[in-house]
């Protein structure tokens, strides 16, 4: 083929066009690269375009490249936590392959799960939009900053969901101040933000007065005026408290005030008044708040995380109850009923309480209401596939936690929105000040 006649003399004079071509193309590319690189880190205000795709070395598949702060009118009035979960075929964003936070009884994919379409829905409010979790935008809010997880172990199973999320950009450094492992520590290091977890699933004071109990799950004694102190001693020093509690209370125990035994759940002692499970968690959940608003130089935000219900149908926990479901219900499928129902209602009331005494001394409480969204997800628990088959294991069918990756990561979605809020709060109050 004759070549056109620049090409011609080039050649002549080079002996090696093709090289040449080659060598200037190499040159373009690796000039285009740290452009694309999946770990170039995205400010926080970056303006990318939804539709184009980027691939991940720590994902499968494909995701949507992250979105951008959209400031509309409706962020405000919208309420994100009433929707319905619609199709989401990039999810999920890591695999257990590719994070190693995840506790083994959720690691599903490990354990023999053999569906996966219960990976690939996200929450749609009605009337608006929630984006899906930036991790590189929230580490970016997140400099210079810290937070913590206080609860049982669901709040656990959402902070190794956000540990996992975050393996996008950083994994964290372990800065625990021992080997305890209900109390954590991590750090990344490339934006100083502290993440650490703090064990406490009825969050006031308890003690274990029998390891077996009425129902071979524990007896324990319940100081419902005494905040724990393993946490409330130790979070002055944080940005942001992630709270919550609930499932614990089911168990049997012994409530006490002020020392003196008021009553008991399901304790089968004689001479003991047998008081409901949420008169305990009421208690508890007052005195918890509490003891936040006293806080005297905590300045930071506390988000309530409401109660993500179980859905154990066919039997109780114990007695045979199992989660099979493959996929979500819509809204108009199922209610919220039960003791999930008179857990939720005692949140709800006792934040509203909290947060109007802690607007009068400078406290900030917020709502992080999971309820309406994880009551539609009876699929994403682990059931049969937190441990091998035959294992010996108190809770052989978990409907209670949440398989991961699965539908838990959706709450990074509320919560980076919450905090883009609060950050525009802040900002709103500081130009007031003016």
């Amino acid at each position: 083929m004759e070549l056109l006649p620049f090409w011609r003399n080039f050649s002549t004079a080079q002996r090696t066009p093709r090289i040449l071509i080659l060598v200037s193309l190499t040159l373009i590319i690796l000039g285009l690269i740290p452009l694309y690189h999946p770990f170039y880190r995205y400010p926080a205000n970056l303006v990318v375009d939804d539709s184009t795709k980027i691939t991940s070395p720590l994902s499968y598949g494909t995701t949507t490249k992250y979105q951008k702060i959209i400031e509309q009118d409706d962020e405000d009035t919208c309420d994100v936590f009433i929707g319905e979960w619609v199709r989401n075929p990039d999810a999920p964003y890591y695999t257990n392959m590719t994070c190693w936070a995840i506790h083994e009884h959720q690691n599903c994919m490990k354990y023999g799960r053999p569906d996966i379409d219960f990976l690939k829905w996200r929450w749609k409010p009605k009337g608006c939009d929630l984006p899906i979790f930036n991790p590189y935008q929230f580490l970016d809010m997140m400099r210079n900053k810290s937070m913590a997880f206080i609860g049982d172990s669901v709040g656990r199973n959402q902070m190794q969901s956000l540990i996992c999320l975050l393996s996008q950009v950083e994994y964290p450094i372990d800065i625990s101040y021992d080997t305890d492992q209900n109390f954590k520590r991590w750090k990344y290091t490339t934006y100083n933000f502290t993440l650490a977890a703090y064990w406490s699933p009825f969050l006031v004071t308890v003690k274990e007065s029998d390891p077996d109990g009425p129902s071979h799950t524990g007896l324990f004694n319940v100081f419902l005026d005494e905040p724990d102190p393993k946490w409330t001693t130790q979070i002055e020093q944080f940005n942001y408290l992630i709270l919550n509690s609930a499932h614990w209370y089911t168990r049997c125990s012994i409530y006490y005030e002020k020392n003196q035994i008021i009553g008991c759940h399901y304790c089968g002692l004689p001479n003991i008044t047998d008081l409901s499970i949420n008169y305990g968690y009421q208690k508890a959940l007052k005195t918890t708040l509490k003891a936040i608003n006293s806080l005297e130089n905590f300045k930071g935000v506390t988000f309530v995380r409401t109660i993500a219900p179980s859905h154990f149908e066919g039997g109780e926990w114990n007695k045979g109850g199992n989660c099979v479901r493959q996929g979500p219900f819509r809204s108009n499928e199922t209610t919220l009923d039960g003791i999930s129902l008179e857990f939720y209602r005692t949140q709800v009331e006792e934040f509203k309480v909290a947060a109007k005494e802690g607007n009068k001394k400078g406290k900030r409480f917020r709502l992080l209401d999971m309820t309406q969204a994880m009551l539609l997800r009876p699929d994403g628990h682990p059931s049969k596939y937190g441990h091998w088959p035959n294992a010996n294991v108190v809770l052989y069918n978990d409907c209670v936690h949440w398989c991961l990756p699965g539908p838990i990561d959706t709450w990074s979605d509320f919560l980076l929105h919450m905090l883009k809020l609060e950050g525009r709060r802040a900002l709103e109050e500081s130009l007031q000040l003016k």
